[in-house]
This record gives structure tokens, C-alpha cells and sequence, in this order.
């Protein structure tokens, strides 16, 4: 095993040099442990190659690998750039210390305030609808106009994860137009969910359409978390964005002179012929119809669950436990469960959230699903949330073949953060990918290993608010009128949502609050890529999935 492993180093080392030239042809030639060695060190080169780009001033510039999650402090920060003072140098004064940002608080009438938070929320929400048909205001304590430029918080002298250079991508076709018009806002306004307006650091919402449960009510709040946690910095805009699943703005209709209608219309995902603006969903502030709790808070369920069984004791099967009856695919996917005449190595689950709901969610915590080596990922109607929470643990991900993206997993790399698994050929690719994760123990554990630590160290609820304020900041620069308060648009605060919610929706609600404002500025947003970059980063995808398809054929032939 140590003339393996050995044999595998100096063949990675070798293929460090090979990843930096030109996408190489794939061929079938070598052995599966070999290449896979040269595989990853062209994901960690590509992380590299990324990340690079994104150093302000000298700046390092993270890489969410294992690697360089290895490599001592001292490496990266030498003490010569940090040089200690002398016995014999006197130490400086100590410098006082600002004051910490003051807490927020919510103050809502006494017969709120008094109500339990039972398990089960109410059939159908009207938290946002009265907050929206309110005759009083309870916003008196919003952030006020924002403080002059000078008094902005400080850069927090750290590069944003690489992810963040897709909202440039995002954003590309309207720069490219000239800017955001009142009439591309106009026709935005034809599918969108609510209509949301920030006026000097205070929120406003017309709402034109019901949403489905409480994503609507969960988005405004994220929202207005963002103005508590950086007050001032959130600058004036004009949005429609649209709480549907599936991507609508057709990339091939707003060609030409047709740009000049094209509309900027934001939402949880996109695809490859779309120009929807991709938005962190609402689950990050928290899910009350199916119990699943504010993201920083699940984050740390996920974690304590992936000490509970070292993966090596793990099942060593697939498991997926979910609603099948969202889409045909999922449905397939159950056709690869377990039976008395076949075992594609997969254990499949169906969701009754109907059924948790009467029974207190016992058998859906999201902490306690971390017992497989190998979990799956399949998109549901569109893209699915549970991405996030498959991801998280330390398992393999197995990822069917996705048509839809998020705002963070266009940074995510086959063989570096998942194994790709077929669409067309579901149950016989899950099952080559089991074997080949049970034969490859290290290497099938690398792989989890380096997708929860992206989940865990890149995409922590302090990312998804810079996220939020930068993509709202570039949005903002784009936009062609000064942005004003339409007649049907009301204000909204913390106040007038939390205190008009109850049960479960008042608990999350209360739970994800911003507790303070921020001291210190968001991460340094890296610059966009160029068409070269882009491209050598979706060939290396489209490389490493052909290798894997080509090694599952092998497979079957045999």
C-alpha cells in the first residue's frame, strides 16, 4: 500500500505540471488509481488557477481544498512579513478597542410576545400579508438614511470565495446592454413574486402574486437581515424577483435589439439558456413547513452528525431519502432501491412530510442522515435545497447529472467535491460508483471530506450575506433611474414580520435575526473571468465526467 501511495505522489506531482497546459484529450489508457491521482491535482490546479485571479494587493487568496487546509499558518504567513518585536524594542501603547456594535432588539406587543412555538406551523401563512395590510407602522427602529462614505466599515482584508465571480457572469448581459431601464424592471414584473425597493437603508415590498408556503416571507426577511447587518451599505434599488422554481428569462429571446426588454428578474436558480439572477433561497433563514431549521444553526447539526459515525463504520451504500413525486427522474431513482432480485448498493427512502408533520419531524432530522459512505443528490421539479445538506456531510456525494444551479455550485468540480452519476443510466452508474468508492476507501473519503469542508468554511451565513450585499451592490450600479417608492409598496422591518408571526415562523424567524451590525466591511469581491478562464473551467467539468462515464463503461463490459 506504501509503494502505492507512493507511486500515486510522484504521478500527482507529475500531473501538477501536466493540469497547467491545455485540456489533454480523454482517453481510456491507465490505471483508475493513477489517473484519479492526476484528476485531482487538475481540480487543485484549477482551484488554484481560480483563486488566483481574486488577490487584491498581495492578498492570499483561499482555496477550499484539503491541501492548503493542511499547510501550517507559518507557511502562509512567514514571520518575516510579521516580524515580533525585540526583547530590547519597547512594545507599542495598546490601542483602544471600539466600543462593540450595539444589540438589536424587537419589541412587539404583549399578546405576541406571550405565544408558545408549537412544532406544527399554521396550514397556510398570513404573517407577510398583514404585515403588508398593517395600518400602523412598527418600523420606527429601522436603520436610518445611510452615514456618509467616509464612515463605511473597513475591508475585512479577505478574498471572497470563488464562487462570488459568478455574479459578474450573472450580471454580464445588462452591463453588456448599458444598464437596468424601467422598462426591462417593467417586464420583469410580468412572473415575479413581490417587488422590493431599498430607500435609505429601509425596505419596501409590493407583493404582486402569492408564493408558495413561506418562501416570499423568508426572502424579505433575509433581506432585511442584510440592512441590520450592514447598515448603510445596502445602496438604493429596484428589484422583481420570483419565488418560482424554473428559470424563465429565455437567453435566445433577448437577442439583438431585443436586449432592450430584457428583464432582470431574480430567483433561487437558473440554467444554461437563462438569464435569471441567481438569490441564496429562503431556507438559510429557516423552512417552518417542514421543520428545517435557519442554516447557521443546521450547520452545526450537520457537523455533530458527522462525528457521530466515522465514515469508515458508515453503511457503505447510497442513501437518499426525499419526495419522489416532484418529478419522473425521481421517480426512476426509486426503481434503483434494494429488491429481492437486485441491489444496485442504493438505499431510497420516500418523504411523507405530511406524515413527519404529525409525528414532530422525528424521522427527518437532517443531522442524523450522515450514516452512508455515499449520499445522493437528484433535482426535484428544478434544482432542490437539499444540495446544501447532502453536501455537508462527510459521505461522497453522488450527483445525478444536474440541469439547474444555484448561487454557489458552479464553483463545485467533479471527482474534487462529488462523483458524477448518470441521468440516462441511474441505477447501474450508483452502483459502479458504490464499488469503485468501497475499493478507493481514501479516495472515496477525500472526496466527502472536501465537499463539507466547502459547505462548512465557504458557505457559512457570513458568505451569504456578502453575497447578498455585493450582488445588490453590482445590480444597483447598473441601474439606469433613481430608484423611488412605488404607491403600493409598504415598508417592512424585522418588527413588522416577527411580531405578526407565530408558532414555528415566529421561532425561525426570531432565531436567524441579526443580532448586531457588522464592524467590519464583506470580503473583497474577486474580479470577473475571462472567456478563457471560464472556458478552461467548464472543460475540466466536462473532462473529468467524460472519464468517469468511460471507466463505468469499462465496467459494464465487463
Amino acid at each position: 500500500m506504501e509503494a502505492a501511495e507512493a507511486k500515486a505522489a510522484r504521478q500527482l506531482s507529475r500531473a501538477r505540471l501536466a493540469a497547467a497546459a491545455p485540456c489533454p484529450a480523454v482517453n481510456g489508457g491507465g490505471g483508475v488509481l493513477v489517473f484519479f491521482a492526476a484528476l485531482v491535482a487538475g481540480a487543485l490546479v484549477s482551484a488554484c488557477w481560480m483563486s488566483a485571479s481574486a488577490r487584491f494587493q498581495g492578498r492570499l487568496a483561499r482555496l477550499p481544498t484539503a491541501t492548503t487546509a493542511a499547510i501550517p499558518a507559518a507557511v502562509l504567513h512567514p514571520a518575516a512579513e510579521h516580524p515580533r518585536p525585540s526583547a530590547a524594542a519597547p512594545l507599542p501603547p495598546p490601542t483602544s478597542r471600539p466600543p462593540p456594535p450595539a444589540l438589536y432588539s424587537i419589541s412587539c406587543p404583549a399578546p405576541n410576545l406571550s405565544q408558545s412555538h408549537p412544532t406544527e406551523p399554521p396550514k397556510a401563512s398570513q404573517t407577510l400579508a398583514r404585515a403588508l395590510s398593517s395600518s400602523s407602522s412598527t418600523c420606527a427602529s429601522s436603520p436610518g438614511p445611510p452615514p456618509p462614505a467616509s464612515s463605511a466599515p473597513p475591508s475585512s482584508n479577505r478574498s471572497c470565495p470563488s464562487y462570488f465571480r459568478f455574479i459578474h457572469e450573472d450580471l454580464r448581459p445588462w452591463r453588456a446592454a448599458g444598464g437596468v431601464t424601467r422598462a426591462m424592471l417593467g417586464r420583469a414584473r410580468l412572473t415575479a413574486t413581490f417587488r422590493l425597493v431599498v430607500l435609505g437603508g429601509r425596505a419596501y415590498v409590493q407583493r404582486l402574486r402569492p408564493a408558495f408556503q413561506t418562501r416570499d416571507l423568508f426572502t424579505i426577511w433575509g433581506v432585511l437581515q442584510l440592512l441590520r447587518r450592514y447598515p448603510g451599505r445596502v445602496p438604493d434599488l429596484d428589484l422583481m424577483f420570483d419565488t418560482v422554481d424554473w428559470p424563465v428569462v429565455r437567453t435566445h429571446l433577448y437577442r439583438g435589439k431585443y436586449a432592450e426588454v430584457m428583464p432582470p428578474l431574480f430567483r433561487y436558480c437558473g440554467d444554461d439558456r437563462t438569464l435569471d439572477i441567481v438569490f441564496p433561497d429562503w431556507s438559510f433563514w429557516g423552512w417552518p413547513e417542514i421543520n428545517i431549521k435557519p442554516w447557521h444553526a443546521l450547520q452545526e447539526d450537520l457537523k455533530d452528525g458527522n462525528n457521530r459515525v466515522r465514515w469508515m463504520d458508515r453503511e457503505p451504500y447510497a442513501y437518499w431519502k426525499g419526495n419522489p413525486s416532484v418529478s419522473a427522474t425521481r421517480q426512476e431513482l426509486v426503481k434503483c432501491n434494494v429488491s429481492s432480485t437486485q441491489d444496485w448498493n442504493a438505499r431510497i427512502y420516500a418523504q411523507d412530510w405530511f406524515k413527519e408533520s404529525k409525528t414532530g419531524y422525528k424521522d427527518s432530522d437532517l443531522g442524523s442522515q450522515c450514516s452512508h459512505r455515499y449520499k445522493i443528490y437528484i433535482e426535484g421539479s428544478a434544482w432542490s435545497i437539499s444540495q446544501k445538506y447532502i453536501l455537508a456531510c462527510d459521505s461522497m456525494t453522488l450527483l445525478v447529472t444536474p440541469k439547474y444551479y444555484d448561487f454557489f455550485s458552479r464553483s463545485l468540480m467533479p471527482i474534487q467535491h462529488y462523483w458524477p452519476v448518470r441521468d440516462d443510466n441511474k441505477c447501474a452508474s450508483i452502483k459502479y460508483a458504490v464499488d469503485w468508492g468501497n475499493s478507493h476507501k481514501q479516495l472515496a473519503q477525500r472526496i466527502g471530506k472536501q465537499a463539507s469542508s466547502f459547505i462548512q468554511e465557504e458557505l457559512s451565513m457570513d458568505q451569504v450575506y456578502d453575497y447578498m450585499l455585493h450582488l445588490l451592490t453590482e445590480y444597483a450600479k447598473l441601474l439606469k433611474f433613481k430608484p423611488t417608492k412605488p404607491p403600493e409598496a409598504v415598508e417592512v422591518c424585522s418588527e413588522s414580520l416577527a411580531c405578526q408571526a407565530e408558532g414555528l415562523e415566529k421561532k425561525f424567524l426570531i432565531d436567524s435575526m441579526v443580532k448586531s451590525a457588522r464592524d467590519a466591511g464583506p470580503c473583497d469581491l474577486p474580479p470577473p473571468f475571462s472567456s478563457r478562464e471560464l472556458k478552461m473551467l467548464k472543460q475540466r467539468g466536462k473532462n473529468s465526467v467524460k472519464q468517469i462515464e468511460m471507466w463505468e463503461q469499462r465496467a459494464l463490459r465487463a
